[in-house]
């Protein structure tokens, strides 16, 4: 593992507690890049993969930016009790999570969902990205109404798990997601009208200010 990783958590199937014998360990995480390395013309890279397969990291500025936007992916990993590495910046990241949502989330996740549907081919669905156009739904549910996404599907697994088995019915699966997306849509919840940008930023000073020093 690089010096300048911060958080690494484990994501995907293993996270959602949907795997099976034959799945891979997605990994995700946050790393910083020197500060001094923002003053050249060539900026450092926003994301990188591996070093390990199924492994993929973003700058710690881009995750936040993304976090902000309530993207789905991102708050997973915030909220993934299935954490590998994580410093001492990266538990103030972790333990900054609240600070990033949003009742844009509702949209997001609903949004996310939608692209998923858009790409199923009715005549020969992708049984695994069906399962996991529902499970966004279930996690954006959970999210508005209780204020964090639901990463564990222990209490949805048989049924989702059917789904990526193709023994699900096509009607039956649209009909799981509209009542899904409708309850998603009228759910008031609680999530704040907008994230606490002042927070997320605050925490972005001081780790550029704390690697001041750090190599290029």
């Amino acid at each position: 593992m690089s010096d300048d990783v911060i958080l690494s958590v484990v994501v995907g199937s293993r996270a959602y507690e949907l795997d099976t014998d034959a799945s891979d360990t997605d990994r995700r995480g946050v790393f910083v890049a020197p500060t001094s390395a923002f003053w050249r013309l060539d900026k450092p890279p926003t994301h990188r993969d591996g070093p390990l397969p199924e492994q993929f990291s973003w700058e710690v500025e881009r995750f936040c930016g993304l976090a902000l936007d309530a993207n789905p992916t991102i708050l997973e990993c915030l909220w993934t009790p299935l954490v590998e590495v994580v410093t001492p910046t990266g538990q103030r990241l972790r333990d900054l999570r609240e600070a990033f949502l949003s009742v844009r989330a509702r949209r997001s996740f609903a949004g996310y969902a939608e692209a998923q549907l858009r790409r199923l081919d009715p005549e020969q669905p992708n049984w695994k990205q069906a399962m996991h156009m529902i499970r966004l739904l279930i996690s954006g549910l959970h999210l508005v109404r209780h204020g964090e996404p639901l990463v564990g599907m222990a209490a949805h697994r048989e049924r989702l798990l059917a789904v990526r088995r193709g023994e699900v019915p096509w009607d039956a699966l649209l009909a799981w997601r509209a009542a899904l997306s409708a309850e998603l849509a009228a759910e008031p919840g609680a999530l704040p009208p907008e994230p606490d940008r002042g927070r997320v930023e605050e925490f972005l000073v001081r780790v550029r200010k704390e690697n001041l020093a750090a190599p290029a």
